[in-house]
């Protein structure tokens, strides 16, 4: 065995015991521990680990830890520009794409809303949304911060909030997704891409007062699902402006 002093920063102390918060720790490893096994051992899922400092130097996960060296450990960086050193993941996903899990079907809704994939199933095991993220280079969303430890998951967020609302807001505050959506372009039930369809080839499908009053509508050639913009409609742009200006403004919390 050996030993090694562990210190992590910023909201990285939420997944510590509470004796081990804000502090430095002095943990027994054994000889062949890597740097990922070691942090993770202590609660910390790696894909919320940015930057790792180990005697001052930048490393990897795949790391093997020595005696008496001292590792720091940071959380995505908003601020301070680290270009110059080592973060732990090759590249950032240019497209965010999520999966989540299954406690996280209203904040999958609301993703939907805002213009983002998001792959949901209130079915899927830990290993699908594993294997479905690695291939198709998804953010797996979830509370359960085990899920994230799995090996092959390299991108994805442990959600705060408990209420979708704000959870959509943590999330375009902590991921920077103001600029990238784009409301009410995907099927909010089957998450494929809406186009828009005349009214002529709607009539049938709605109810009569709404064919009648709307001029515009939007239907998902998966589900046929026909959407038009209602007072429901309106709500939820309402709703959904008012989150994505909070997170432009950085007024998140």
């Amino acid at each position: 065995m050996i030993t090694v002093t562990f210190r992590f920063y910023a909201e990285l102390n939420d997944f510590l015991a509470p004796d081990q918060r804000q502090r430095e720790i002095e943990r027994r490893c054994a000889v062949d521990a890597s740097v990922k096994h070691s942090i993770e051992s202590l609660g910390v899922p790696h894909t919320e680990v940015e930057l790792i400092l180990v005697d001052g130097e930048s490393v990897g996960f795949d790391r093997l830890l020595q005696e008496g060296e001292r590792v720091a450990v940071y959380p995505v960086f908003e601020a301070l520009d680290v270009t110059a050193v080592l973060r732990v993941r090759e590249a950032p996903l240019r497209q965010p794409r999520f999966i989540a899990d299954a406690h996280l079907g209203g904040l999958a809704h609301k993703l939907r809303m805002a213009g983002f994939d998001t792959l949901y199933d209130n079915g899927y095991p830990d290993e699908d949304i594993e294997a479905i993220a690695a291939r198709e280079h998804r953010i797996v969303l979830t509370r359960d911060r085990e899920l994230l430890k799995r090996r092959s998951i390299s991108h994805g967020c442990y959600v705060r909030a408990l209420r979708p609302a704000a959870q959509l807001l943590e999330l375009f505050a902590r991921l920077d997704l103001a600029g990238s959506a784009r409301p009410f372009t995907l099927c909010l039930e089957c998450n494929a891409p809406l186009r828009a369809i005349d009214k002529g080839q709607v009539a049938g499908r709605v109810p009569p007062g709404v064919w009648a009053q709307q001029v515009h509508f939007f239907t998902c050639d998966v589900c046929r699902r026909v959407y038009w913009e209602g007072s429901h409609w309106q709500r939820m742009r309402a709703q959904l402006d008012a989150l994505i200006a909070d997170a432009a403004t950085g007024e998140a919390g």
